[in-house]
């Protein structure tokens, strides 16, 4: 898909640029690009999924009923639903680096403005927009992340940035924990609020975004998509860039005269021009299967109400209101969260403060998604990511299914962090969409996949809010049913170690060529 031509593979001392770039080595530059976006997609995060946090600890102050808090905590997947495809055209067009720059100021402007916001509809408005222009982030800076290591080194940079993104709600969470129990309330006259502890958090939250762009400011563009713009001259100065920290004492020069295009620049490209080779033989297929995989992905939308349902679970396993001493254990997560009885607060508790027990149950599960995302990062090589995809959505789907068939509250709840767990299948799409889709339709093309999964999971977040209440179990049933179904329509993609396969075979064919001579 993303090969060359072999005939021109050394014309005019001219080389590939996946060549190139392994030349250019791989070692502190690399580290530090590659911690820079770990750090872009925990700002991602904190400004995209906050809410998860920010809704229930400021449901006192702004009075929000349930369904106030269930349309702020789906306006950020509204923006992120809207602003996505955008930011990948502009990606695809303008740069990754530069709209990177853009996003990042912006959603951390907005939503630290949102900290002052005087009622939930405020609120809502402003987290609706931070989220529009955080909704680049991710397809950005991973695009940007897989153009400036070399392919030896792609997957598994990629998968340890999606142990960060993994991890970030986990974060999100230890913030949580020593900022929202604080107790200070000081009335600001000028808007009529009190500057409380969600109001701070709510501020630290967006401090990542301004950080991260001060510090990507300094770093340069990815030197692919500056080639696919027809600046080679621009690519090699960056490609040598990258040499020298990489191998920084040594004498020696970067020993790349040209680098070969992959395909010609596009003057003017437009958003038709961009994204209806998407829709178009020979891409048509791969765009159809990894969004319709991105849309049976909705383990998002359980991860969404994690802080709630964990925190009603503590609640409940702490209370002294149970007869016999103590909750039932015999019962499914549904029954359990579906049981009657008055829970009585702590007075020595702020109101609406989250259960730390609660947000250490949230940075555990983010701890053990991480921890098997970097298992998965060892093996995705031997394996494959189409094939890891096919089992990791299977047995997660199946553990989402028995969640409610197990009537043992410890051993459902485990069924439930497992379910949770097949989050980790994100970040292998990703990496399956780089591998498929041509570097000037790379952005775009993840976007639209995102595209297709918030729309999922805007839809699934106010079904679950509903059936939470309703009709628990069916909401597992349906989503742990469509996550499992994801295995066969994985089953059509290719090995992506095949496409690879013709062009290593030339490479090696090369190498002995140069032997022989």
């Amino acid at each position: 898909m993303n090969g060359y031509n072999s005939a021109q593979y050394h014309e005019d001392g001219k080389i590939p640029f996946e060549e190139a770039l392994e030349k250019a080595g791989f070692g502190l530059f690399n580290f530090l690009y590659t911690s820079l976006i770990g750090f872009i997609i925990i700002a991602f995060v904190f400004v995209s999924y906050g809410s998860t946090i920010i809704v229930p600890a400021s449901a006192c102050e702004l009075g929000t009923t349930a369904t106030q808090r269930g349309m702020l905590a789906a306006a950020p997947v509204i923006g992120l639903l809207l602003g996505a495809v955008l930011w990948g055209y502009l990606g695809d067009t303008r740069g990754r680096r530069r709209m990177l720059l853009v996003t990042l100021v912006c959603a951390g402007s907005i939503n630290s403005l949102a900290s002052i916001s005087v009622n939930w509809i405020m609120l809502l408005v402003l987290q609706f927009i931070a989220s529009i222009f955080a909704s680049g982030l991710y397809s950005l800076s991973m695009t940007l992340l897989s153009e400036t290591v070399p392919v030896t080194k792609r997957n598994l940079v990629l998968l340890l940035v999606t142990s960060i993104f993994l991890l970030s709600q986990g974060l999100m969470a230890v913030l949580a924990i020593p900022i929202i129990p604080l107790s200070f309330s000081n009335y600001l006259p000028a808007l009529d609020i009190f500057w409380n502890s969600w109001r701070t958090l709510m501020l630290v939250y967006s401090m990542p975004s301004l950080i991260t762009a001060l510090c990507l400011f300094f770093l340069p563009e990815s030197p692919k998509f500056v080639l696919s713009q027809g600046d080679e001259d621009k690519a090699l100065e960056i490609l040598r860039r990258i040499y020298r920290i990489n191998n920084r004492g040594s004498k020696e020069e970067y020993q790349v005269k040209g680098v070969i295009r992959e395909t010609e620049k596009k003057e003017k490209a437009s958003m038709k021009d961009q994204i209806v080779p998407l829709f178009r033989a020979p891409l048509l297929k791969f765009t159809i299967i990894m969004t319709s995989l991105l849309i049976f992905q909705q383990v998002g939308a359980l991860l969404v109400w994690l802080p709630t349902v964990a925190n009603q679970f503590m609640q409940m396993f702490a209370s002294d209101n149970w007869e016999d001493g103590g909750a039932p254990t015999d019962l499914t997560l549904c029954q359990f969260l579906g049981t009657e009885m008055e829970v009585i607060p702590d007075p020595n508790e702020v109101p609406c403060s989250l259960n730390v027990n609660a947000m250490l149950i949230v940075l555990s599960v983010a701890a053990l998604q991480s921890m098997v995302n970097l298992i998965v990062s060892m093996v995705v090589n031997k394996v494959g990511r189409r094939n890891l995809v096919m089992v990791i959505t299977a047995v997660c789907g199946t553990c989402g299914i028995l969640v409610n068939l197990v009537p043992n509250t410890i051993a459902s709840g485990v069924l439930y962090v497992l379910l949770l767990v097949g989050i980790i299948v994100v970040g292998l799409y990703t990496a399956l969409a780089v591998a498929l889709f041509p570097t000037h339709l790379r952005v775009l093309a993840v976007s639209v996949m995102l595209t297709g999964g918030r729309i999922g999971t805007f839809a699934s977040i106010q079904i679950l809010n509903l059936l939470l209440e309703t009709n628990c179990d069916a909401g597992f049933y349906i989503f742990s049913s469509l996550f499992a179904a994801s295995a066969i329509i994985a089953f059509f993609l290719p090995d992506e170690r095949r496409l690879l396969a013709p062009q290593q075979k030339q490479d090696d064919d090369d190498d002995e060529e140069k032997t022989e001579l």
